[in-house]
């Protein structure tokens, strides 16, 4: 009889998984008793800690994506969402891009979606805000950047030029800071290019709730790269929270109000919607309750991992697990394991890791890591954060054009062209109908 393995999700979790499953049942593969499904909205995993270097320019975004059907050849791909999970009958519902939606029965559900930003009700972010997750949102990014500089380059309204050259991030976690880094420091090494631009006009404001940036690398050196962002110019606020910025118009906590083109929102993330849409059992935040086993509590045929799993971290009794790369990619391997031992009936392991530190880059040749308690800071930890991520990529071809693209950019200036109007493909050729038509 066939055993049918869905994995809801293609990111860390759903693709290591299925490449442990894919090695792990060869032969069950073969002679088809066994065959696995993933579903997720993208054909392709995104390596996340590269985003902020896609975004500055430093690596080609087609490098840091996995394609899913090229990596996982035995795994069936389906594109699309899921809206809901019915373990009850072993069936979720699939809602493709195209069509109908339509219901897919499964004899064990491995829920890897992952998670979304977790925003606020603040008024006017949807006006300039824009996350930072995904290759789509770091190129725009990106293009955005680059667009505002010939913005101000082409006006003589000293309003819009400020305004243009105004860019805000709220969040000073990992995400926040990196992108923050990376993208002024691109910002910066874009100016030499422009007549009226200093690097002194472009403002960058980060905004951050609690009082320290980075705590995933501890005070010592989160405080040392508070003053890194400020000697580089970096307009740090701790202790202060996002009010409003309706029309662009933005007002901190503070009392500070300013005009802005950009928002980057980075402040924290929360599990996928479609946990809410099923019935397994959820903990307080929202998250699926999980054994150390990675096994959904109580639930047979149910195993879940990731940034929507609260699994208990067994080296800090009482806490969970953090939502972050490191132990995604090492419980996937946990996680595939046991499920190949639950197809064979026998006892399932745990997951144990200790978290071994963090990594951050903070533009060309500057980082911070707290690694095993040793602390290092400048080149050395923009080194290490480099090697540490490129033993990460997936597959030998994403590393070979990773360290390829990064080779070229040590003796080639990096591109500072905005392809923007790619998000807007038809506006050109609706121009010229409107034309023809006048």
């Amino acid at each position: 009889m066939n055993k049918h393995i869905l994995i809801v999700g293609g990111g860390y979790v759903g693709l290591y998984t299925a490449l442990r499953l894919q090695r792990r049942l060869r032969r069950e593969l073969r002679d088809g008793s066994v065959s696995i499904t993933i579903i997720d909205p993208q054909s392709y995993m995104t390596y996340q800690p590269f985003l902020p270097e896609a975004a500055a320019g430093n690596l080609s975004p087609r490098h840091m994506v996995a394609p899913l059907r090229r990596v996982l050849p035995k795994v069936r791909i389906l594109n699309g969402r899921v809206t809901k999970v019915n373990h009850a009958a072993r069936t979720v519902t699939f809602q493709p891009p195209e069509g109908d939606a339509r219901d897919l029965a499964y004899d064990v559900v491995v829920m890897a979606a992952g998670s979304i930003s977790r925003t606020l009700p603040i008024p006017g972010l949807t006006d300039i805000g824009i996350g930072f997750k995904t290759v789509g949102e770091a190129i725009a990014l990106r293009n955005r950047v680059l667009h505002l500089l010939d913005v101000a380059e082409s006006t003589d309204d000293p309003e819009v030029r400020r305004r243009a050259l105004t860019f805000v991030v709220v969040g000073a976690g990992f995400a926040g800071v990196e992108a923050l880094a990376e993208l002024e420091d691109m910002a910066k090494d874009s100016t030499r290019y422009y007549r009226n631009i200093k690097p002194s006009d472009v403002r960058w404001v980060l905004v951050e709730a609690t009082n320290r940036v980075l705590p995933e690398v501890g005070p010592e050196m989160g405080k040392w790269t508070l003053e890194q962002l400020r000697e580089r110019g970096i307009d740090v606020r701790l202790e202060t929270r996002l009010e409003s910025c309706t029309g662009g118009h933005v007002v901190l906590s503070d009392g500070t109000e300013f005009d802005a083109e950009t928002l980057v929102w980075t402040a924290g993330v929360k599990p996928s919607p479609v946990v809410s849409s099923s019935d397994l059992p959820l903990d307080e935040r929202g998250r699926i309750r999980t054994l150390a086993t990675l096994a959904v509590e109580d639930t047979p045929g149910a195993f879940a991992a990731g940034d929507l799993a609260a699994v208990p971290d067994l080296t800090n009794p009482g806490e969970f697990c953090a939502p972050n790369a490191q132990h995604a990619v090492r419980q996937a391997k946990v996680l595939g394991d046991n499920i190949v031992r639950y197809l064979r009936g026998q006892e399932l392991a745990e997951y144990s890791h200790k978290y071994v530190g963090s990594v951050a880059g903070l533009g060309l040749h500057q980082g911070v890591a707290n690694v095993y308690g040793i602390k290092l800071r400048g080149f050395p930890a923009w080194f290490m954060h480099r090697t540490y991520h490129l033993s990460r990529v997936p597959t030998l071809n994403r590393k070979v054009r990773v360290v390829v693209d990064w080779t070229l950019a040590l003796f080639f200036k990096r591109e500072t062209i905005s392809l923007g109007e790619m998000e807007h493909p038809r506006e050109g050729f609706r121009a010229a109908v409107a034309t023809m038509r006048r």
